[in-house]
């Protein structure tokens, strides 16, 4: 399987690098593992709601250039919660019907409306606010948590 991991800016704490990397080099046992970036957008200090919407969009169509007919998961707040066991799952039954998923994370302003509406299902980690570089390290763990628990490895508990 393929898992594209496709997030708006750069990670500029290594250790939050470090951390994605190993992650990543876990799952390569499991699935080949990409992480896309594409550039963010300038945000002025006091963006009126028409600027926020402009840079979302800006945003987004970098996004999408960057997708092809794999399963698409975004991740934002509003999205369906779920366990890890469900992820899990959800993982499983998408291996079975595509050979790729492409998770999003978006920039600090979050997805625009045509991410959100190109994706094949919305996620959400809870409804705190995550730093977009820490919400990478939490996502490849899920999915490496995810492999484990479909391959009835012992690191779930």
């Amino acid at each position: 399987m393929n898992i594209n991991i496709i997030c708006v800016g750069k990670v500029r704490e290594k250790f939050f690098t470090a951390a994605v990397d190993e992650y990543i080099k876990r799952l390569s046992r499991f699935a080949k593992v990409t992480v896309t970036e594409v550039a963010d957008e300038k945000i002025p200090e006091k963006a009126s709601e028409k600027e926020i919407e402009t840079i979302k969009k800006k945003e987004g169509e970098k996004i999408l250039a960057k997708l092809g007919s794999e399963y698409v998961i975004a991740l934002c707040i509003e999205g369906t919660e779920m366990s890890s066991e469900e992820i899990a799952a959800k993982i499983a039954d998408i291996s079975m019907t595509s050979s790729g998923i492409a998770f999003i994370i978006g920039g600090s302003l979050g997805l625009s409306d045509e991410v959100k509406k190109r994706a094949n299902m919305r996620l959400s980690f809870g409804r705190v606010t995550l730093p977009h570089q820490l919400m990478r390290v939490v996502l490849a763990e899920q999915i490496y948590r995810a492999f484990k628990i479909n391959n009835n490895e012992s690191y779930h508990k």
